[in-house]
């Protein structure tokens, strides 16, 4: 990795683009420090302490992806989280909307216009988040006047602030390394890390006997390795499926015959199903919140606590029950990363490409039964991958039932992190590559 960042820098259109993209992150992290005007900022740190005792851990992984701005009520508090739920959106509606699915297939064109589109809703989802926070934290307490300016004015602030950031994100992918809005995403969950290591080592280590200490600082230190070579075995894993063209006479000139594979991820839906399982868990206790509904002590109040991730495995007296809302998590977990890949990859429209290009699956008859077995292996893989996810989401929630360690770079964080830095050394690399080659054509 610093080998590729020191031959990079070497390089001065990639130096350019790297320094380009490290003051663009500066513009982030001081816009994530400056306060929407009327609103008082000791509001959150009050409510997190106090209020919301049972829903924080919902309103922390928002705070996670924010990078502590919507802790401070920033201008930037929505960050691209909009942006990257209308990103969701629309690739679900090309599936289901044949008029946007005939866009994608337009080429450049169309994407340009999807993502016009993408940007539109991306404001409106803003809007109307924006609308929801003034409106429902302005009447606990967040405005220091709570009327129509004060609330317009919140509204204003987070929906252009959101719209700044998607920009930005346009800017690093088109004048930096690329990535954009994934390396936004990425460097405000990493400005967390300092702040959860420091928390982690404060409690499990310093203070303590030496020896104790020790091991502990290894096991902390271990396990977050451990889940790092995961996620880059989960990201790089590939399962390759031969294919064999046949030979064709074209002319007075025999071609084909070559061979070629088709690469199946291990994580074929990355992290959208951690993402999406996660924002089924915590809506209905982000609305209860928003609404001031604790749901009390009954059936109501139980049902909330199961789905609030700081209660889970905490085998005392009567707090176990509140465990199987992790069950629920990794059964949604699982279904989701069948259900987006089954939306994103077609194995039917594959064998019918490959079926009028000539080519086969060696063993394997063109057409239905290739597709068949495209879905058998493809279920298979499937499956291994949302274990593998499973297991890097589920190791946090354990520690902190069992020994109250929570941080925020557990699980969704952590593969967002590592899969954004592989992609852009990746990206780093290619434009080395592609500089290499025109200065090869030019000499």
């Amino acid at each position: 990795m610093f080998t590729t960042l020191k031959n990079a820098f070497k390089v001065k259109e990639i130096r350019q683009r790297v320094l380009f993209t490290f003051a663009m992150l500066v513009v982030i992290r001081i816009a994530s420090q400056l306060p929407v005007p009327g609103t008082d900022p000791e509001y959150f740190r009050n409510w997190f302490a106090k209020e919301l005792s049972g829903a924080g851990d919902a309103f922390n992984f928002f705070d996670a992806f924010t990078g502590g701005s919507f802790l401070n009520m920033s201008i930037i508090a929505l960050n691209i989280t909009p942006y990257i739920t209308s990103s969701i959106i629309m690739q679900l509606l090309t599936i289901a909307i044949p008029k946007l699915e005939e866009m994608q297939k337009d080429g450049e064109e169309g994407r340009k216009k999807i993502v016009s589109i993408t940007r539109y809703v991306t404001v409106a989802l803003a809007l109307i988040e924006s609308t929801a926070m003034a409106i429902g934290f302005g009447r606990g307490g967040l405005l220091r006047e709570y009327n129509a300016l004060n609330v317009i004015t919140v509204i204003v602030a987070l929906t252009a602030g959101s719209a700044f950031l998607m920009w930005i994100g346009e800017r690093i992918t088109d004048k930096g390394i690329g990535n954009g809005i994934s390396i936004v995403l990425t460097i405000n969950i990493i400005s967390r890390l300092p702040q959860d290591l420091s928390g982690l080592f404060n409690q499990f280590v310093f203070g303590k006997e030496i020896a104790i200490g020790v091991v502990a600082a290894v096991i902390i230190i271990a396990i977050i390795i451990l889940m790092v070579v995961l996620v880059i075995v989960l990201n790089d894993g590939v399962r390759k499926i031969p294919v064999q063209y046949a030979k064709k006479v074209q002319g007075r000139k025999l071609v084909g015959g070559n061979s070629s594979s088709i690469p199946l991820k291990i994580n074929t839906a990355g992290v959208i199903p951690v993402i999406f399982a996660s924002s089924i868990m915590q809506f209905p206790v982000i609305i209860c919140s928003l609404l001031g509904v604790n749901g009390g002590t009954g059936f109501w109040g139980k049902v909330l606590k199961g789905l609030s991730s700081s209660n889970w495995c905490k085998f005392t007296k009567g707090e176990w029950v509140y465990s199987i809302g992790l069950l629920v998590y990794i059964v949604l977990v699982i279904f989701f990363a069948y259900f987006y890949t089954s939306i994103t990859f077609n194995p039917l429209e594959i064998s019918e490409n490959m079926k009028k290009q000539g080519g086969f699956i060696p063993g394997i008859r063109p057409g239905r039964p290739t597709s068949e077995y495209l879905t058998k292996i493809l279920n298979y893989i499937i499956f291994i991958g949302a274990c593998g996810l499973t297991i890097v989401c589920v190791v946090p929630f354990v520690f902190n039932g069992i020994f109250g360690a929570s941080v925020s770079f557990g699980g969704t964080s952590l593969i967002i992190i590592v899969s954004v830095v592989v992609e852009t050394l990746k990206q780093v690399e290619s434009l080395m590559l592609v500089r290499n080659y025109k200065g090869f054509l030019n000499d």
